[in-house]
């Protein structure tokens, strides 16, 4: 579910990247002239450092939580809005990022993106596909009564909701200190690429572990099934 998410995601704003860059006409759509360079040349870069890092990061990490747990949240509506939003924000990425590689700004774009972006959207991929599974899980639940896999699920999704509030802590963090501070690019780069491989690290090896010894995330002795009353 992971994969496939982060697949979709990062086709839809390579195809619109692409299409943006490739047309003078959509580009025109988009803002006047003077917009785009305002933004190509000014706006991208000082997003990130316009605002004091301590308050920038809070609201990094509230806006990014809130993102998630939207995507989590939504499992309830069966997952059906999960792909409207991230739908959404892979537009707007594309849009962005459609625009500075046309200006020859492409660089400078991953170089803001990646020390926080890798990590930031391993999260919101998490998030996002794990409230579509559960809302699949209700759809087809297989042999078990729906309410008992909705209820295993759920508890679950409460454990992956815990952590990924502070893995999207940590990528606040780097998003306030690391992306706007004066370091190298590769240097800023490394520490994004450091992070990421920490929490891939993290998730692969004691995932494989939890799922060897058929742990589930599931909250010991809790009820079967969800309360109907």
């Amino acid at each position: 579910w992971w994969a496939g998410t982060a697949a979709a995601f990062l086709a839809v704003v390579v195809v619109i990247a692409m299409w943006v860059a490739g047309n003078p006409d959509v580009q025109s759509a988009l803002g006047t002239p003077s917009d785009i360079d305002e933004l190509v040349n000014h706006d991208v870069a000082s997003y990130y450092s316009e605002h004091p890092a301590a308050a920038f990061a809070l609201q990094i990490w509230i806006n990014n939580s809130w993102v998630a747990a939207q995507c989590i949240a939504m499992s309830v509506l069966l997952g059906l809005p999960i792909p409207i939003v991230l739908f959404d924000n892979a537009a707007n990425l594309g849009l962005i990022a459609g625009l500075m590689f046309q200006a020859g700004k492409g660089g400078i774009l991953l170089g803001l993106l990646a020390p926080h972006g890798l990590l930031e959207l391993t999260a919101v991929f998490l998030a996002g596909a794990t409230g579509m599974r559960l809302g699949w899980s209700v759809i087809s639940p297989g042999d078990r009564p729906r309410g008992q896999v909705l209820a295993e699920q759920g508890r679950g999704i409460v454990s992956v909701a815990v952590g990924l509030v502070g893995v999207l802590l940590v990528s606040g963090l780097i998003e306030a200190l690391v992306t706007p501070s004066p370091l190298p690019t590769f240097v800023r780069v490394g520490i994004g690429v450091v992070a990421e491989a920490a929490f891939l690290f993290y998730v692969v090896y004691f995932g494989r572990r939890a799922a060897k010894a058929g742990e589930t995330g599931d909250i010991e002795d809790a009820p079967d099934v969800v309360p109907t009353s």
